[in-house]
């Protein structure tokens, strides 16, 4: 259900209902946890199913928790927390989305864009006609 809404392409890891894995897992696309995992992992995006355990840290483009993660998550993009999530963690993303249900215990860090600026000293910037009406 979740991965439905993140995916167009492909599913790269699946770790089933009733597995368990220990150790840190890296793959440069998509991972879908539906059992228990107990280590770090970094990920293009990461599906966490509504029965699975994630104990360690996330590092990915975007994060969707549906079960329960115990560990601090870094995302590019986005994490999003469903009704059934449960969060024991910090957030540094750029957007963060808590379904009214979903459990966030910890810090959250939104990242913002960096601002634009436009040297004025530039004279070749000064020339074109919009910044000339803007110094007027």
């Amino acid at each position: 259900m979740f991965l439905k809404k993140i995916t167009a392409n492909k599913l790269d890891i699946l770790i089933g209902e009733g597995s368990e894995i220990e150790g840190n897992i890296n793959t440069p696309g998509t991972m879908r946890i539906d059992g228990m995992v107990t280590g770090n992992v970094r990920a293009g995006r990461v599906v966490l199913g509504k029965i699975a355990v994630l104990v360690g840290d996330v590092v990915a483009k975007s994060v969707v928790i549906g079960g329960r993660v115990e560990g601090n998550i870094a995302a590019e993009e986005f994490v999003d927390i469903k009704d059934t999530g449960k969060l024991f963690g910090d957030i540094n993303s750029k957007r963060v989305s808590i379904i009214e249900g979903g459990v966030f215990v910890g810090r959250s860090f939104v990242q913002r864009d960096e601002p634009k600026t436009i040297d004025l000293t530039d004279k070749k910037l000064l020339e074109r006609p919009e910044i000339r009406k803007l110094s007027e």
